[in-house]
């Protein structure tokens, strides 16, 4: 079987491009946009995965697919704001699933859980396991008891439910693979565990070198036992995934999970920042790896992941993620910053009533999505009810941020965080169409008073270097909506248009 794959996959890159469809082929990412630290599982046919959510909320949001391209968000596992949610883990253990999770800041590093019995929710409170550490992975020893690993190479035991922690259980099980010493890096940063039983053995995959820093930092690596209690032995191939060149598209590749088709074919999940485009996040990347002969996995040498690969598993839809974000789904494509507040919001006919709140936009959460484009642009009619100030943001948090609004005296911009005038209404208006245009970070608005004639602002904005790199947060520019003052604002005949870069 294993051979059989290779030569499919040599095939591939042997027999004219023609052959080859385009429902045969994927293109990276397969999520694209501030999708980090994916956890994936396989049920069956079906698979289901989920992300850090940081400042986000809900958060956790759970996806679901058929072919692991197309991926459509089914439930959230978290209602409650505790702080930055950090690299889940999702699983299955007998009749239900679990997503473990750690929140940071801004309370110190805790690990909590959350469970529920069907990936489309509903989900429990989250429970504190009362752990510090990060990035939690749970799995099932060769005796039955369940662990529940974290970064620096440290496990601890879980209770037979899974809802708390055996005491005096932790303890330090692995020291990871130490790469060369001339290899840039942001720091050794053993992190990000997952465990997979295959066959006999256990595969223990990290990250290190850290998620962001230079380009050449993030990396996958592996190691196995046939015990959970190890020892661990370190693969020959290391590392599974590595960028090497500052002049390849995904940078600081990392934090990796694998996962099978019902075929046997394997592949590896994982998160990287595109060059140039630091700003999206870490966007979610998968490429086909080989069990080789002797029991390790490795990429396969002629597969480019900037390129063209084939999909593991027959196309099963090609529906577009964007199709449902006039229907302003909170919890599925939007999300609000550092709260979750429903009653803000009601929906009906696909226009969106939002309850002011703050006296600025530094003071009100707006709603966001993930665009995950390059070049796009979001345009919506809004008309104003109250003493507010209304419109369209791009958002890293509530001090980087930029965007066009109005009230009913004048319209309004945001740079860097602060509100400036841009010109006053002839005379008091409640309705103003507004249009916000990202191409490659640099950030244009226009407006109009009919929806038809429209009227291009004078100022334009860079907004590249709003990054985790120069701000930090783990972060990522995401578009949305806002309203700030006395009142409410209603919007309707949302828009959002990729653009061809």
């Amino acid at each position: 079987m294993k051979r059989k794959h290779a030569l499919l996959y040599l095939m591939f890159l042997i027999l004219p491009w023609k052959v080859f469809s385009q429902a045969e082929v994927y293109h990276n990412p397969i999520l694209g946009g501030d999708y980090p630290d994916p956890t994936i599982m396989r049920e069956g046919d079906d698979y289901y995965m989920t992300h850090s959510a940081f400042d986000y909320q809900p958060g956790l949001t759970v996806f679901h697919s058929r072919d692991l391209v197309h991926w459509k968000p089914i439930s959230h596992a978290l209602n409650t704001y505790l702080g930055s949610v950090w690299a889940p883990d999702i699983t299955k253990y007998k009749d239900k699933y679990y997503i473990y999770f750690t929140v940071a800041f801004p309370k110190g590093r805790k690990n909590y859980v959350t469970y529920s019995t069907s990936p489309y929710g509903p989900w429990s409170d989250p429970v504190d396991l009362k752990i510090g550490n990060i990035d939690p992975c749970h799995v099932v020893s060769e005796d039955g008891s369940r662990w529940m690993f974290m970064s620096a190479g440290k496990r601890v035991r879980l209770t037979d439910d899974g809802l708390a922690i055996v005491p005096g259980t932790e303890e330090v099980v692995y020291q990871g693979w130490q790469y060369p010493n001339d290899w840039v890096t942001e720091g050794f940063c053993l992190e990000g565990p997952k465990l997979k039983k295959i066959g006999e053995y256990y595969y223990y995959l990290n990250a290190e070198g850290g998620t962001a820093g230079p380009p050449t930092s993030h990396m996958i690596t592996v190691a196995r036992s046939k015990s959970i209690n190890g020892p661990w032995e370190n693969s020959p191939y290391n590392p599974l995934v590595h960028t090497y060149k500052n002049t390849d598209r995904w940078w600081s590749k990392g934090h990796g999970s694998l996962i099978d088709t019902p075929e046997g074919k394997w592949m590896v999940v994982y998160h990287s920042y595109e060059n140039g485009f630091y700003n999206l996040g870490r966007q979610t990347l998968m490429e086909p790896v080989e069990l080789t002969e002797d029991g390790w996995f490795k990429t396969y040498d002629n597969v480019d992941i900037e390129k063209a690969i084939p999909c593991p598993i027959k196309i099963q839809t090609t529906d577009n993620r964007y199709v449902k974000l006039n229907e302003f789904r909170v919890g599925l494509e939007w999300k609000f910053y550092k709260s979750y507040e429903p009653e803000r919001i009601t929906v009906k006919d696909k226009k969106l009533t939002f309850k002011a709140k703050g006296t600025d936009l530094r003071t009100s959460p707006p709603i966001l999505f993930v665009a995950g484009q390059h070049a796009y642009e979001v345009e919506t009619r809004i008309e104003i009810e109250g003493d507010v100030t209304a419109g369209i943001v791009l958002y890293y948090n509530d001090r980087f941020f930029m965007g066009t609004g109005f009230n009913k005296e004048r319209r309004v911009r945001y740079r860097k965080g602060e509100e400036r005038g841009s010109g006053n209404h002839k005379h008091p208006v409640t309705s103003l169409w507004l249009r916000l245009r990202n191409d490659c970070h640099i950030i244009t608005g226009a407006y109009s008073y009919d929806g038809v004639t429209w009227n291009r602002e004078t100022w334009g904005m860079d907004i590249s270097g709003y990054h985790h790199n120069t701000l930090y947060e783990f972060q990522s520019v995401l578009p949305g909506l806002f309203v700030c003052g006395n009142g409410q604002a209603e919007f309707k005949e949302f828009k959002f248009t990729i653009l061809n870069d």
